[in-house]
């Protein structure tokens, strides 16, 4: 009975002993953290101003962790400043060629390419212009300058000389070009009367009321107008960076870029 409870006595306090020695030795579970804020550099073609300001309201209010600042301009610029190593997160164009260049290079994280939206080409004049109804009155002597992007590096301006060329105006009309920056620049030259008119994106018609639609361009004539966008390798937020662009692709933003006049569908 006695050898019983000595046994009994030494096993209960082995494993006593051998508890007390895992407890010391266990390794503490990871503490789990929240992603910490963030601010993201977006490089976006200057005709989305609108939109991604509207945008950047929308997101900042339900992700107040992350900050969404904009480099807005031609979309040729922004794409060999990015060449050049200038620093940014996300880069979004206003044609293919652009991120077609990127993703060659191997600067784009190719797996968050896609397309965001698209667009037209419209011909406008000052609002108060009569006797100006097709790309052709652009001929006449009445239209003197003509405001187009500069075609290197604004796809606006790219698209308009397709466009010219097939309806085979554009060597007559090229002595009467000014060119642009960028197409909102376009769009005040024409607005200003600096131009007698201008080639622009409808969504850029759209926010004047100093202008007026004469034509939009047939879609056969130039390239697809599309908006590509994609996170940037360089990027030190690729994680915050890849719910942007994820969000840039839901319901409740295509709702904001349908109301500037992108379209959204069929993309």
């Amino acid at each position: 009975m006695n050898k019983r409870r000595f046994l009994a006595f030494v096993s209960a306090t082995m494993a006593s002993f051998l508890l007390a020695i895992v407890f010391q030795l266990r390794v503490p579970s990871p503490i789990v953290t929240a992603q910490p804020n963030a601010t993201l550099l977006v490089s976006t073609a200057a005709s989305l101003k609108d939109a991604m300001e509207e945008i950047r309201e929308n997101y900042q209010q339900r992700t107040p962790g992350i900050s969404i600042n904009y480099n807005f301009g031609a979309s040729g610029a922004l794409m060999q400043q990015i060449q050049q190593g200038a620093t940014s997160d996300i880069f979004i164009s206003a044609a293919k060629k652009q991120v077609d260049t990127l993703e060659q290079s191997g600067i784009i994280v190719v797996d968050t390419r896609s397309i965001l939206a698209k667009n037209r080409l419209v011909l406008i004049v000052p609002k108060l212009t009569v006797g100006v109804t097709s790309f052709y009155n652009l001929t006449t002597d009445n239209i003197k300058k003509i405001a187009v992007g500069e075609p290197r590096s604004v796809p606006a301006g790219e698209y308009a000389e397709q466009v010219l060329q097939k309806l085979g105006i554009y060597h007559k009309l090229k002595p009467k070009f000014v060119y642009g920056n960028n197409v909102r620049q376009v769009l005040a030259a024409v607005e200003a009367g600096n131009a007698d008119a201008g080639l622009v994106y409808q969504t850029d018609a759209a926010i004047s009321n100093k202008i007026k639609i004469v034509v939009a361009a047939d879609e056969k004539y130039h390239s697809p107008i599309v908006y590509p966008m994609a996170v940037l390798k360089q990027s030190k937020n690729i994680t915050a960076a890849r719910q942007f662009i994820k969000y840039l692709s839901s319901e409740e933003a295509k709702a904001i870029f349908d109301k500037y006049g992108f379209i959204t569908t069929g993309i």
